[in-house]
């Protein structure tokens, strides 16, 4: 296999780690971005005794300038970008008639806004160069909805909307644009949900379990792997069977 560079935004968190390690693994450079410095460095220094080299670049994904700074810093270090996962998201969970305008905004910037702003500067090497693998990852609460969950659910839907509009676009150049959906993920944030709460999400899954990050992360090597060429604008849903479509 070709060793390439890989970003991957959001790439501290639970499913962003696991991603970087199993990209890593498939002998790619790989690389993140972060804002807060310390916790970065912390978190690369982990992965370094694990023996993972990561790099790191800083940029908040929902600015358009520094996405495109932050990408321009990863390929000063490694080269240029030819897998792009997109990964970065947050949570301001809340019922649609008390959501704020902030609440909604935060959410669209973070998990929509920021697949265009990452997006935007590595597409056109990728069309220059005849390869690329862009992923998103998107959620199961963007197939099925979420109660309280309005501007996730929005945002997380938009991606493969992106996703099949870009892979159209691009599939005679030898890019392709996927989206992965995760279920529920046994990430810290899904652990911290009180105990009863998460024995009725697992009640119903019919793997009877919640998924593992990693099990995330094999999903993108398959879909960044040079055989899955003929794969675009697909979406990937790894849930455990909890919503099922055709």
């Amino acid at each position: 296999m070709t060793a390439r560079v890989a970003l991957v935004t959001g790439g501290t968190g639970g499913i962003g780690t696991a991603i970087c390690k199993r990209l890593a693994d498939m002998g790619h450079k790989v690389a993140t971005n972060y804002r807060n410095e310390e916790k970065a460095k912390a978190w690369q220094a982990q992965l370094k005794s694990e023996g993972y080299d990561i790099a790191l670049a800083k940029g908040d994904v929902t600015s358009a300038d520094e996405a495109e700074a932050m990408v321009r810093e990863v390929e000063r270090q490694l080269g240029p970008v030819d897998i792009l996962v997109n990964n970065a998201g947050i949570t301001r969970d809340g019922t649609f008639h008390k959501m704020t305008a902030q609440q909604w905004q935060d959410v669209i910037n973070t998990n929509l806004n920021s697949v265009f702003n990452v997006t935007r500067p590595v597409i056109e090497g990728m069309r220059d160069r005849k390869w690329g693998r862009v992923i998103q990852i998107s959620s199961i609460n963007g197939l099925k909805g979420q109660y309280g969950q309005a501007n996730y659910a929005a945002a997380k839907a938009g991606m493969h909307g992106f996703t099949i509009s870009l892979a159209r676009e691009n599939a005679k150049l030898g890019i392709t644009v996927n989206t992965i959906s995760p279920g529920y993920i046994a990430t810290d944030m899904v652990m911290a949900v009180p105990e009863e709460v998460r024995a009725k999400i697992v009640a119903d899954i019919p793997t009877g379990r919640l998924g593992t990050p990693d099990e995330i992360a094999y999903g993108v090597a398959f879909l960044a792997d040079d055989r899955a060429a003929w794969i675009t604008g697909s979406n990937l849903d790894i849930n455990g069977g909890h919503h099922m479509g055709w």
